[in-house]
């Protein structure tokens, strides 16, 4: 039997977690309590809550959970906690580096308009990154439910704030709805501005709406991209291209984009040179971080401990960590690689 090394102590990067939904469970029931918001049963009962967001109305309950947790974020020291304990759940999954994805007009109304908001999420990102020792950046997300001209409005404030630690510039929310060419003018302000483009596609959508991300928005990188596994000439091409999918196994199940594990074609992409990044997605809504996404890979697509390695290596060649960091990282995975196993397999991460 293959000596089985355990996840957590595998160095990673983490390239697709949603701000709101890096939210611990304990977190949400208690900011709750504080602001006197009713949850849902399905935000109380302690497990994920079943979700199928392959039609629009699993969709809008997905949404709507995510805003009701969304409102328990009211004041800067809740941002604070978010942050650091988000980049705590991270470090002891084995993450050297972490690209938290968030759309900042969801939370200026309450943190006194769109300028405030960043600036509170990016001073505690550093804050939470000097703590812990986690190398962490931003990604800024606009949503495609609202007007392209908010977007070009994001993504002049994403490159105005380059320098204070945002790096990628998204787009999110139900890819199904809308063209991505509507945002091709506030994906060339990000790109111009030098940074890089990382939409959503090819989840909830087929493998058309990766095509878009990669010729209408040039994106470096896709958010998911699993569907792409359906079409042999895109997968050449994104390997070709050397453009990453974060892929998520635990939410493409949990949002029915597939029905069980085994089928998330993750195998697929890997096998035909796609870089790939495993990220957690919405862990308060899924019920599992990052070193789970690769224990889902070991058990559900029979990686093994070299193929994991090179799993994380893919991670943190994806991520905008400085040369330092990634040298540090890549070297870590080795010693990781190089290093005894016990035997058996772990727990989930």
């Amino acid at each position: 039997m293959e000596s089985v090394r355990d996840v957590r102590q595998l160095p990673k990067a983490h390239l697709h977690l949603h701000f709101t939904g890096s939210m611990r469970s304990t977190t949400l029931l208690e900011l709750a309590d504080k602001y006197g918001v009713h949850l849902p049963e399905a935000l109380r009962g302690g497990e994920p809550p079943r979700l199928r967001a392959t039609d629009e109305r699993g969709w809008f309950r997905f949404q709507r959970l995510y805003d009701i947790a969304r409102s328990c974020l009211r004041a800067p020291e809740d941002i604070q906690r978010l942050v650091r304990e988000a980049a705590q759940e991270d470090v002891a999954d084995g993450s050297g580096w972490l690209e938290i994805q968030v759309d900042p007009t969801s939370y200026a109304p309450r943190l006194g308009g769109l300028i405030p908001a960043l600036e509170i999420i990016l001073d505690a990102v550093r804050a939470a990154s000097q703590e812990t020792g986690l190398g962490m950046r931003v990604v800024i997300a606009a949503n495609r439910m609202k007007h392209p001209l908010d977007a070009r409005t994001l993504a002049r404030l994403a490159v105005r704030y380059a320098d204070r630690g945002v790096i990628g510039f998204g787009l999110s929310n139900d890819e199904r709805r809308g063209f991505a060419r509507d945002f091709d003018r506030a994906f060339a302000i990000a790109r111009e501005g030098g940074l890089l483009a990382a939409p959503h596609g090819g989840e909830l959508a087929g493998p058309a709406s990766v095509r878009d991300c990669l010729d209408d928005l040039h994106a470096g990188r896709v958010g998911h991209g699993v569907r792409a596994a359906e079409d042999p000439a895109l997968l050449r091409r994104l390997a070709e291209r050397g453009v990453t999918c974060e892929v998520c196994p635990a939410s493409n199940v949990a949002l029915g984009v597939y029905e069980k594990q085994e089928d998330v074609p993750l195998r697929t992409l890997f096998a035909a040179g796609v870089p790939v990044a495993l990220g957690a997605d919405d862990p308060l809504l899924f019920g599992s971080r990052l070193a789970a996404q690769y224990d889902i890979a070991r058990r559900a697509h029979g990686f093994s401990d070299a193929e994991l390695a090179e799993l994380a290596r893919q991670s943190v060649r994806g991520s905008r960590a400085p040369q330092p960091e990634r040298e540090r990282l890549l070297a870590g995975i080795d010693a990781w690689l190089a290093g005894p196993g016990d035997g058996s397999a772990p727990g989930r991460g």
